[in-house]
């Protein structure tokens, strides 16, 4: 009898800041951009190089990455989480994905990345 295979892999919620890029989509005006994104990976450091990858190849310049966890993790951290966010999250892992859940442009008025989670 054969043993189903256990996944390993788990969904990571990523803050990623990306710069301007010829192409990017970003609006005019825009210095930059936040996204949120639900990535899935054996660990966050592999959610974090897939996210990378995609992002670049999708013509935006990634400047940094900020984790947060997995659902339970930030569960633990008393983070409230909308059963939307769950959905995607059930999405990025069921199709070992990179999802872009939110993407707040920048504009030069001083938002910060983090004004996203709270």
């Amino acid at each position: 009898m054969e043993k189903k295979k256990i996944s390993r892999q788990q969904v990571y919620t990523l803050l990623v800041q990306i710069g301007r890029k010829d192409g990017d989509g970003l609006p005019k005006g825009a210095t930059g951009a936040a996204l949120m994104i639900y990535a899935s990976g054996v660990d966050e450091a592999e959610a974090v190089r897939e996210t990378v990858a995609i992002l670049k190849q999708a013509d935006t310049a990634p400047l940094d990455v900020t984790g947060y966890g997995t659902l339970e993790e930030r569960e633990a951290e008393g983070h409230e989480i909308s059963d939307e966010e769950r959905e995607l999250m059930q999405r990025a892992l069921d199709e070992n994905a990179v999802i872009v859940a939110q993407m707040t442009p920048f504009f030069d008025d001083g938002e910060s990345a983090a004004d996203l989670l709270h």
